[in-house]
């Protein structure tokens, strides 16, 4: 298709969704929920990946002293922690793929 072509289809159809003769096009997505990560599974992850608490720190993009934390109950990871942690249990080689850690 040529760029005129498709600059043209659009216009047509935005006047065809404004006069109510198209639906507009959606897409159905979900999102799955962010898992709760208690003290000893955050530290059995940290194992799996054969990180220290420092190397996993500069990982999660947190302080060593917060993962210390996390590992002793004192406090929980956020949201976005819980998702790379949800992430990395599913696929421990996952930094490495990612070129965030190298081995």
């Amino acid at each position: 298709m040529k760029v005129y072509d498709g600059i043209m289809q659009g216009l047509n159809e935005a006047i065809a969704y404004n006069e109510g003769k198209i639906k507009a096009r959606t897409k159905t997505m979900s999102v799955a929920p962010i898992p709760d990560f208690g003290a000893a599974e955050i530290k059995s992850i940290r194992n799996s990946l054969g990180m220290t608490q420092v190397l996993f720190a500069g990982f999660m993009g947190v302080s060593a002293k917060t993962v210390e934390a996390w590992e002793a109950g004192r406090n929980m990871p956020d949201g976005p922690a819980r998702r790379i942690l949800a992430m990395v249990k599913l696929d421990p080689a996952l930094p490495q793929k990612l070129n965030i850690v190298a081995k």
